[in-house]
């Protein structure tokens, strides 16, 4: 037994048009809502510090520690 299976690319490509269509709708809707000044983030950034000028310590102890780590493990 067979089942004879027609694709109907007319249906399909109305459907694909029409998805599409609400998918650019929707993203344009969002767009429009966004706030790219982010001005919500400003109050989250105020209390940020920066980084301290010995920092770079830490890399090297962190990288000194994994390489350390690495070398136990090899061994």
């Amino acid at each position: 037994m067979g089942i004879i299976v027609s694709k109907n690319n007319d249906e399909n490509s109305r459907l694909n048009e029409r998805i599409t269509a609400d998918l650019r709708e929707r993203a344009q809707k969002s767009a429009m809502g966004s706030d790219p000044d982010l001005v919500e983030d400003s109050d989250y950034t105020r209390d940020l510090k920066k980084t301290g000028k010995y920092t770079w310590i830490w890399v090297v102890l962190i990288i000194l520690a994994i390489v350390s780590l690495v070398v136990v493990a090899l061994v």
